[in-house]
């Protein structure tokens, strides 16, 4: 198979992080690396607001930037934004074979590769400040609902499924077009949403931040190439990265952070997902004698 990746735009910021990495100083090694890491987040935010989470001063969170090459902040974010805007499913595919060639263990030490890497990132003290944030926010709520569609749809029910394990009251949010009216029927009081979303703010995403925020509902966005203004509108941002910019999306860091989202849950009262566990348990032997009856 040849592969032609003539066409795909370049990652400017994880070019000029590898051009000038050896060069930089560690402080400004660090809000890099943060950036890198975090892109949703950093379109999202301030320099001042980048700075109090990296841990270091908004001039130094400036000074970086321009060691990487950029005139400032907003030359950075649209670098960013010009990066996170989508391509098709074909020319992700298209430049991931590209980089592994026509041999499947080169594919495969990519694939595992790029999971690390987005792992590795959630492993980092914002990432994980982040998730314990979104507990936080959640843990009061009478009804967790996820969302998600497309390739996330799945990843959202089993958050649901979890979460019903652990006691909680939820429920998932994804159906397309106008059938997600329905699901949006009884949101009200105490609900807070979980919001798997990445690209361009499709229809589906802007209507339910819309409906959020007149409820006054708490949400919860897990992405990493979403539109600024509707990340300014979540109390929670977590930055699980889906891969590498332009390439193959890949959900095992996505997968990481819910789990770890729902075991925070789960932690804050144990005794609720305990027992809750136990009537599990109860009704699945019960099935289960049912089952040697008829047979």
């Amino acid at each position: 198979m040849v592969v032609n990746a003539s066409f795909m735009p370049t990652d400017l910021l994880a070019e000029r992080l590898r051009d000038t990495a050896a060069h930089l100083s560690p402080t400004a090694r660090r809000v890099a690396r943060f950036i890198q890491d975090n892109r949703a987040l950093t379109l999202a935010s301030s320099a001042m607001e980048l700075a109090a989470r990296i841990g270091t001063s908004d001039a130094t969170v400036v000074r970086s930037v321009q060691a990487l090459g950029f005139s400032g902040l907003p030359e950075l974010k649209r670098a960013l934004a010009a990066g996170l805007e989508p391509g098709t499913p074909a020319e992700a595919l298209r430049q991931t074979l590209a980089d592994a060639g026509e041999e499947a263990g080169r594919a495969v030490d990519l694939a595992i590769d790029t999971q690390r890497e987005a792992v590795e990132a959630l492993a980092a003290p914002e990432a994980r400040a982040a998730i314990r944030d979104a507990v936080a926010v959640l843990h009061p709520a009478r009804r967790i609902l996820v969302f998600g569609m497309g390739p996330s749809g799945p990843l959202a029910r089993y958050a649901a499924l979890l979460l019903g394990r652990a006691g909680r009251s939820a429920r998932v949010l994804d159906a397309s077009g106008i059938a997600l009216a329905d699901q949006l029927l009884d949101l009200g009081p105490g609900d807070a949403l979980v919001v798997l979303a990445y690209g361009q703010p499709y229809r589906e995403v802007t209507a339910l931040f819309a409906e959020a925020r007149r409820l006054a509902l708490p949400v919860v966005l897990v992405t990493d190439s979403l539109d600024r203004s509707l990340a300014r509108q979540a109390e929670v941002v977590l930055p699980v990265r889906r891969g590498r910019a332009r390439r193959v999306a890949l959900h095992g860091a996505t997968l990481v952070a819910l789990e770890a989202l729902l075991l925070g849950l789960a932690a804050l009262d144990g005794t609720r997902a305990l027992d809750t566990l136990d009537h599990l348990n109860a009704l699945r032997a019960g099935l289960a004698g049912t089952r040697r009856d008829v047979g």
